[in-house]
């Protein structure tokens, strides 16, 4: 242990030391603060430095915002020129097409539904915007103009030339195909002007269907009067059910005018049809395309022919039919044929004064035709047929009500003998219709249906102008009517139908008059066996021969009175049969049926008698029939 003295240089080094302690951390806290400032000045540069690096990543982003605004907004000169002053000559189209897709994509993508909100109120954007309106309105309006001279001018140059159409001698179907190949290649023009100005549409709907209407009434009218020209049809006989009986009836159809109304239908109304289908298509309608399966449906008789690009096709497959274009669509159709059905009436008018009965070729044709339109898009062309189809039938209906009037004014004649004329003039005229059946005869059995009523009405009126001869007029006509008709009847229901009518009618009015001739020459035989009848309602039979008048001596006088002679009976019988009738050759089967029901009722005659006289003797059933026989 160190004395107290000792301890001194210790607490020197101590106090030494502590003062380096303090100097250290003196020298500590000053290093402390200065890396503190270093820290904060370090952290600033830093944050500096991210101002600037973002400051520059802000200015790049920048600038490809501006560079790709700027591209919305720039206008290529080229583009430019087309949309202000370029040619619309068929070798331009396809720069006025590219400029017309730049211009509504342009003016698409600067719409503010296409746009950042932000640069949809600068000032630049609105004015490039407005001048891209100038430049469609610019565009739109020179095209417009130029379409609407172009139209009439192409249809002019068909006009002049007269090769397009029919003359004397020389049938000219129309062919349109050039038109429309040059029609072709604006179809996508169209399409942006309605894209860009949907207004501008129907000023050139409308001259162009004024144009192609002039070129198709010139087709039509030079096409149906050369048709008329060249036809060799002569007119028919008109008086089918007056004058004598198989005068001017033709046996067939040489030259029927229908044949020019059918050439007329199979080359105008396709045509008319794929008109129809292409100023759909070509005018950007939005309805639905005529199929080429419909196209195809309007002409059985003709190949299919195309009426429209693959594009104008694959743009009309994605719409559907709206009711405002449905609507716009026919009002130019009717613009685009109106005038036409004049040329078809003036055909059919034609057709009927030659030979009514064309009528029937022609509605069966026109009926062909009307079930074949589908599409919407023939509309007008279905109306078209409606009318000539309700033309058709209102003259042919004349005509059977003229043939019907001739067949009651033989109610008004004197009293008709043998059999009336209409009849076997029905029968020429039945055949002659028949001959012009073209698909449907709901025509011709509408007309049968009333001829043939008429006929039986004034039959039946005619007969009653001689009560005594009533059934023999009759039996005759109705005979007549069921000769003269075998034939058809066997392939017409129609007429099969008063074929059967007639033959019941006819057997009515044998078994009337067949009744009356055995009853007047057998009188007293049958009315003694209706008065036994009517006693056996009230009694038995065993008490009939103790009734007055009814004894076996009234029944042998009777008996002796009506068999006494019977060859002559017979005879008498039988020219009474033949007397007044005109048609001999029905006498044979007349009688047969007459001695049949003779025996039926003599057979008869024979069960009462032998109820009632069981004892007397009388001529059998088998010795009548040989008697019967033998004359």
């Amino acid at each position: 242990m160190l004395p107290i003295g000792d301890w001194s240089p210790v607490l020197q080094g101590l106090e030494v030391a502590s003062i380096c302690v303090e100097d250290m951390d003196e020298w500590l806290g000053i290093f402390n603060t200065k890396l503190r400032h270093m820290r904060e000045d370090i952290k600033s540069i830093e944050w500096r430095n991210n101002r600037l690096e973002l400051q520059s990543d802000s200015n790049v982003a920048l600038i490809d915002e501006v560079d790709k605004l700027l591209v919305l907004l720039q206008i290529p000169p080229e583009y430019e020129a087309s949309l202000t002053g370029g040619s619309f000559d068929e070798g331009n189209m396809v720069k006025n097409i590219e400029a017309c897709d730049w211009l509504t994509s342009a003016i698409k993508n600067l719409e503010a539904s296409n746009i950042d909100p932000i640069y949809v109120k600068l000032r630049a954007v609105r004015e490039k915007r407005a001048e891209f309106v100038l430049l469609k309105c610019t565009f739109v309006r020179r095209a417009s103009e130029f379409l609407r001279n172009y139209f009439p001018s192409l249809i002019d140059s068909m006009l002049n030339d007269k090769g397009n159409f029919s003359e004397r001698g020389h049938l000219q179907r129309p062919d349109h195909a050039d038109m429309r190949y040059k029609c072709r290649t604006y179809a996508r023009l169209l399409q942006h002007i309605k894209s860009l100005d949907k207004s501008c549409m129907m000023p050139l709907r409308k001259a162009y269907c004024h144009s192609l209407n002039m070129l198709i009434r010139r087709e039509s009218r030079d096409f149906s009067n050369e048709l008329r020209n060249s036809s060799k049809a002569s007119k028919s006989s008109t008086p089918l059910f007056e004058g004598p009986a198989g005068a001017n009836q033709p046996a067939s159809i040489t030259d029927s005018p229908a044949d020019a109304y059918s050439k007329m239908i199979t080359v105008f109304i396709p045509l008319l049809v794929d008109e129809s289908s292409f100023l759909a298509h070509f005018m950007c309608f939005e309805v639905s395309a005529l199929s080429q399966s419909d196209a195809s449906s309007s002409n059985p008789n003709a190949e299919s022919t195309s009426t429209s690009s693959v594009a104008l096709e694959a743009s009309a497959s994605k719409t559907s039919n709206n009711p405002a274009e449905l609507g716009a669509l026919n009002q130019c159709l009717q613009e685009l044929l109106d005038g036409i059905q004049e040329d078809f009436y003036a055909l059919v008018d034609w057709a009927f004064k030659l030979d009514p009965l064309s009528c029937i070729s022609m509605h069966g044709i026109t009926d062909r035709y009307l079930s074949g339109q589908k599409a919407e898009v023939s509309g007008y062309v279905q109306v078209l047929l409606d009318d000539l189809e309700t033309r058709i039938t209102i003259l042919f209906s004349r005509f059977v009500d003229d043939a019907c009037y001739q067949i009651e004014k033989y109610e008004r004649n004197v009293r008709q003998v043998g059999v009336v004329p209409y009849i076997p003039r029905f029968s020429q005229l039945a055949a002659r219709m028949e001959q012009y059946i073209n698909g449907s005869r709901d025509l011709v059995d509408q007309a049968y249906t009333k001829i043939v009523s008429i006929m039986f009405v004034i039959l039946e009126k005619i007969a009653q102008v001689e009560p005594k001869y009533v059934d023999i007029v009759l039996l005759e006509n109705y005979a007549a009517f069921q000769h003269s008709l075998y034939d058809l009847a066997n392939v017409v229901p129609t007429l099969a139908k008063y074929y059967h009518q007639a033959s019941e009618a006819y057997e009515q009015a044998c078994s009337r008059h067949i009744n009356l001739v055995i009853y007047i020459h057998f009188e007293k035989l049958f009315q003694f066996a209706r008065k036994i009848e009517e006693l056996m309602y009230n009694m038995s039979p065993e008490e009939i021969p103790f009734q007055v008048g009814m004894s076996k001596v009234d029944f042998r006088k009777m008996l002796k009175s009506s068999l006494t002679g019977l060859d002559k009976t017979i005879n008498a019988m039988y020219r009474k049969l033949q007397k007044n009738m005109t048609a001999e050759e029905l006498l044979p089967s007349l009688w047969e049926k007459c001695k049949k029901e003779f025996l039926d009722k003599y057979t008869t005659f024979l069960k009462l008698i032998s109820k009632i006289y069981p004892d007397e003797k009388v001529t059998s059933v088998n010795e009548m029939r040989d008697i019967l026989a033998s004359l």
